[in-house]
């Protein structure tokens, strides 16, 4: 019968808006949750009689029905924090967690480490990415992110680079004596270097020019007291070699003719360090590495590859997702990477609560990555992205429900005096 068709028509309508007013309305509940995207129904029409079949047309609806609830994936906006493990992507791309469900996804960067020294969201899932070797190379290896080197072990000094200008116009008649080289030296320099057990030595390289060719001396010293078998207050020969310069200034050759520290205190002796003055022959920035100009003796830069050993000092994350730890030695060493989930279709997702997605067969698998490598976004430090929700919008589209909801409680209220009138018939028969 007709009437009671309009009647179930109705209900579809009051049933659609219900629900659509508990979509809009869980909008609004997770106004301030972080990472939070908003949902939308989707609505199909109900085709219940055709008048006249396949013919066409004359097509009679019952209503509608809710056909999908489909997240709106859009960026939210990103908000300062002063936390250094807050994380925010801006752009495609999720966080992967792993937990005891499996592996899932999440738009929330609010982490922090455990007491095992694990990066972990507010429900205790490890957030996941690309480790580091000891050296602090990022490889393809992906893991749980920790932090387990609160020490950093020392490391000795093995190469030693300088840069600097000896003075072309320096008298060569001039003789190196080791017993006095601050007065016989044309030029000289520190550096520090540490031994095998971390110890920082200074030590001082010492110039001198032997002829009118372009040939130079160099010898490095160390405190007497510092060395085995040293004097103490009398400055101990370490390493020697000789420099050669063309009519341009710039290094022919570089040969070191010596090089054996034997640091006292525990250190391992004959320690070799490779004193670098740059490639000889080399064109463009590299020639000017050493020099030899008609210019006053100068050094620019000395740097070396040792260090003393250091304890965890803080942490700090980069643009590419990538966190550092920073040692009281003053060494700043990669940990790992963070980890980005890309999905062909993530609208596809299914929702798992407490802010998490996991794959379903509509999202497909994720491809996981760097940040912004494959179309993934970047990562950012301090930061966090707030929910899509727009209060607004959201008011308004439950008001548009509720104002749909009264119009198909309208559709009932004739249909039910209708059913009234049928009833009455039989009663007055």
């Amino acid at each position: 019968m007709g009437i009671l068709s309009s009647l179930y028509t109705g209900i579809t309508g009051m049933q659609g808006q219900g629900e659509a007013l508990g979509i809009y309305g869980d909008n609004i509940a997770n106004a301030n949750t972080i990472g939070f995207k908003v949902s939308r129904p989707e609505f199909q029409d109900v085709i219940a009689k055709s008048l006249k079949g396949l013919m066409g047309g004359n097509q009679i609806g019952r209503g509608t029905r809710l056909s999908a609830v489909t997240p709106v994936m859009s960026q939210g906006s990103i908000i300062q924090t002063e936390s250094p493990t807050d994380l925010s992507i801006t752009g495609d791309g999720l966080f992967v967690v792993k937990g005891p469900e499996g592996q899932s996804y999440t738009r929330n960067g609010m982490f922090h480490f455990d007491k095992d020294g694990k990066l972990i969201n507010a429900d205790g899932y490890r957030v996941q990415g690309f480790q580091a070797d000891k050296d602090g190379k990022l490889t393809s290896k992906m893991d749980s992110i920790s932090v387990d080197r609160t020490v950093i072990d020392a490391k000795k000094t093995a190469e030693l680079k300088l840069f600097m200008n000896l003075d072309l116009r320096a008298n060569s008649a001039m003789k190196f004596d080791p017993e006095r080289p601050d007065n016989t030296s044309h030029f000289a320099t520190g550096a520090t270097v540490y031994d095998t057990a971390g110890t920082p030595h200074v030590l001082t390289v010492y110039f001198h020019k032997t002829d009118e060719q372009g040939n130079w001396e160099w010898r490095a010293f160390a405190k007497g007291e510092e060395i085995t078998g040293g004097v103490p207050g009398k400055m101990a020969e370490q390493a020697t070699g000789h420099l050669k310069f063309n009519t341009d200034g710039q290094l022919e050759s570089s040969e070191e003719t010596k090089s054996e520290f034997n640091f006292n205190k525990g250190a391992l002796p004959n320690q070799k360090i490779h004193f670098d003055f740059g490639t000889p022959g080399a064109d463009g920035q590299e020639a000017l590495h050493v020099t030899q100009y008609g210019n006053a003796s100068e050094a620019y830069k000395t740097t070396q590859d040792g260090y003393s050993a250091g304890t965890l000092a803080g942490l700090t994350f980069n643009d590419d997702g990538v966190l550092s730890a920073v040692y009281s030695n003053g060494q700043n060493v990669n940990l790992a990477q963070v980890a980005l989930a890309k999905f062909e279709n993530t609208e596809g997702l299914y929702k798992l609560g407490q802010n998490r997605f996991r794959e379903s067969r509509l999202s497909g698998a994720p491809t996981i990555g760097a940040p912004l490598s494959g179309g993934r976004g970047s990562v950012a430090s301090k930061t966090i992205e707030s929910s899509t929700t727009d209060i607004a919008n959201e008011f308004i589209n439950m008001m548009t429900a509720q104002r749909n909801f009264q119009a198909n409680s309208k559709v009932i209220s004739p249909s039910d005096e209708m059913m009234q009138e049928v009833i009455n018939l039989r009663r007055n028969g």
